[in-house]
């Protein structure tokens, strides 16, 4: 039996074990909530209440038979609660053969609007990201000491099917919020789940990698061509400086950087499905998961 346990079985988990269920995998998850457990149960996964605080006996006797385990739980304060409440478990799990930890881009900081890649050094700014470095650092760790193979995903902003521009368009809440020469890197959820599932059945030799797209672009660019294709009206230009936004949504605008992501390629050996935004948001008009 080849079973995938996720530590937080949300959107991009999900991607990948909808992957992985129809390839005859036995997938298990946690959530936080009660309601987030009885949504992992609907889709006829084994569901696990752990809300981070405390360890939970169901999902120590689960991973007694699993043999990936993916992490996209989030680090407090403590650090990460996967490895401090659940890593005995892991260390002992005759089983297990691959851990997965999705961490993010943001944790190089800003490079300026320059190319960095994986032999970058990171250099977060926000607590929130050297929370996740050090969550990576520790989950690396983990792996020497343990000798589990442990691999760090380090995301992009991911978009896909109902958690897009064409969604904020639709609903109204699209802004065109524009700070000159800044770009972001995406990822598209399905991308994301294509490289998971090659890492989790043996590929690559490295132990982190970038999971972005091909082509880092202004926010304002992917709302004018999600507009455009839809036969709608853009919203109008925000200066950012002029703009309301939350302190959360501003942090994001801090770092500017473009990031490599040839190692997916070329050690993975993965081909995106949607290798920019403009294939990205044309496939979710169309309905297609690449």
């Amino acid at each position: 039996m080849t079973k995938l346990f996720c530590f937080g079985l949300g959107y991009s988990a999900e991607a990948l074990a909808r992957r992985l269920a129809t390839a005859g995998w036995t997938i298990a998850g946690t959530a936080r909530t009660p309601e987030g457990v009885a949504r992992i149960a609907s889709f006829g996964y084994e569901a696990i209440l752990f809300d981070g605080l405390t360890a939970a006996p169901q999902g120590t006797a689960s991973l007694e038979s699993a043999t990936h385990v993916l992490i996209s739980a989030s680090p407090d304060e403590q650090g990460d609660p996967v490895l401090r409440l659940h890593g005995d478990d892991l260390a002992r799990a005759a089983n297990l053969r691959w851990i997965g930890y999705l961490s993010t881009i943001g944790v190089y900081g800003n490079s300026d609007g320059q190319w960095i890649d994986e032999t970058t050094t990171p250099q977060p700014r926000a607590e929130r990201t050297r929370r996740r470095l050090e969550a990576e650092n520790g989950w690396l760790a983990f792996g020497e000491a343990s000798g589990k193979r442990v691999q760090v995903f380090r995301l992009g902003g991911i978009y896909g099917p109902g958690r897009s521009v064409v969604d904020d368009l639709r609903d109204g809440t699209a802004r065109r919020i524009v700070k000159p020469n800044q770009v972001f890197n995406r990822i598209h959820v399905e991308d994301i789940a294509t490289v998971l599932a090659a890492a989790a059945n043996g590929a690559g030799r490295e132990s982190v990698y970038n999971v972005t797209d091909d082509e880092p672009s202004p926010s304002q660019d992917v709302i004018l061509l999600a507009a455009r294709l839809m036969g709608v009206e853009a919203p109008p230009e925000i200066p950012f400086e002029t703009a309301d936004l939350s302190p959360m949504a501003r942090s994001f605008y801090a770092d500017n950087r473009r990031v490599r992501n040839r190692r997916l390629h070329d050690d993975l050996g993965v081909t995106l499905a949607f290798p920019t935004y403009r294939e990205g948001i044309a496939g979710i008009l169309a309905g297609t998961e690449g």
